[in-house]
């Protein structure tokens, strides 16, 4: 395609707003599990034995309020991924191709909407397949966007899937995999609405980086990101959120004692409290987040030191990138001051998630313009050359 074809603002704003949605249900996500109501609801898909879009309104009370806005929330992230796909496969294909993609999008929603337990069961187990062949096929392809969108939509349907059988099967293991590959999909659902854009179809997006270490740097902190943000999931479907409850110093000393004499003394005076006993993993669940957020601002701190120059927009970002992250360990600190209030710590877990994505945009922008192998230098001297991403 060219890139006038390759280009249609309408399509690259459906794909924003796809991802704005997602950002959406991740912040009530947050909500769901800070307030602890993730059983409000206790069963799925429906709710209270109702279709979910006609649960009356009279009972979106409380906790219910909350996870039954998740769960509608949620649906219209999977109906709007679906018809991001089928846009994207009807531009980009034609003839039979065209009509057999759409027509399989249209049954896999049919199927969704049966609401029978089984069928969910297989589209889930099926979804982590679908998701490996289209990433090869993708990167085996002609730079279309087709299969990337085949992946979101078998991504979306798999976190839904995850979403309902914790609620079923009583897991808060579930839990966890439900909130990092909700963090993943964010970003891999908003890295698609980039190439949607004019920007990156003109090959305009990215620039060539005169310092070839800093997009491993980015890529490190990241993964560090993801690692953080998998570490707090633990911390907030296992329960252990305050396990450890003062902040800078834990219990007083740099590094907690956790023999079993210290933890007989530390949940007496929980129970006391009245807070819920601990363990001894768990204290050092909680020790290890704080000590991979100091790994994490030490990773974003040197890579934005290295792009002091670099591209504007490189150098820009690495630095709000740090200011996030500072903030985000304010908020984390907040957290525990605040007896893990609700609201502080839903602002604490979105502010991860906008962290982990900033980092995912710098990391696949470093990597785009590190494709100098495309460029012809020109005869005359050129500061910055325009990657190619295909």
């Amino acid at each position: 395609m060219t890139a006038s074809k390759a280009y249609s603002p309408w399509l690259h704003r459906w794909a924003v707003l796809t991802a704005i949605f997602t950002f959406i249900l991740l912040c009530s996500g947050g909500l769901v599990t800070s307030h602890g109501v993730g059983l409000a609801v206790p069963d799925w898909p429906n709710s209270f034995g109702y279709n979910m879009f006609a649960f009356p309104l009279s009972r979106w009370v409380q906790g219910v309020f909350f996870e039954h806005s998740h769960r509608l929330i949620a649906t219209f992230v999977g109906l709007f991924t679906a018809i991001l796909a089928a846009w994207i496969w009807a531009r980009e294909t034609t003839g039979n191709t065209r009509t057999t993609a759409i027509v399989a999008i249209v049954a896999v929603l049919f199927l969704l909407g049966a609401r029978v337990m089984p069928v969910y069961l297989s589209l889930a187990i099926l979804a982590p397949l679908v998701i490996g062949f289209a990433l090869v096929a993708f990167s085996r392809g002609d730079g279309g966007l087709r299969w990337l969108a085949v992946a979101a939509l078998a991504a979306v349907i798999l976190q839904g899937v995850l979403g309902g059988l914790r609620v079923v099967w009583l897991e808060d293991q579930i839990g966890i995999f439900h909130a990092l590959l909700a963090q993943s999909f964010f970003v891999f659902l908003s890295i698609l609405a980039v190439m949607t854009s004019r920007r990156y179809a003109e090959k305009r997006w990215a620039d060539y980086e005169p310092h070839p270490t800093l997009r491993w740097w980015a890529l490190a902190a990241t993964g560090l990101i993801f690692v953080q943000l998998g570490l707090g999931a633990t911390m907030r479907h296992e329960h252990i959120g305050l396990s450890i409850p003062d902040f800078p110093l834990a219990y007083g000393q740099i590094l907690p004692s956790t023999s079993p004499e210290a933890m007989a003394e530390i949940n007496a005076v929980r129970a006391a409290d009245h807070a819920m006993p601990t363990t001894a993993v768990q204290i050092w669940i909680q020790m290890g987040h704080r000590g991979v957020a100091g790994l994490i601002v030490l990773a974003v701190g040197i890579m934005a030191w290295n792009a002091r120059h670099s591209a504007r927009a490189t150098w820009l970002w690495s630095r709000i990138w740090v200011v996030m992250l500072c903030a985000q360990i304010g908020l984390g600190a907040w957290t525990i001051w605040s007896q893990k209030a609700a609201d502080v710590a839903t602002v604490h877990m979105a502010l991860g998630a906008l962290s982990l994505l900033v980092g995912g945009l710098l990391t696949f922008r470093l990597f785009c313009g590190a494709k100098t192998s495309d460029f012809v230098l020109p005869d005359a001297p050129n500061s910055r050359l325009i990657a190619v991403c295909v």
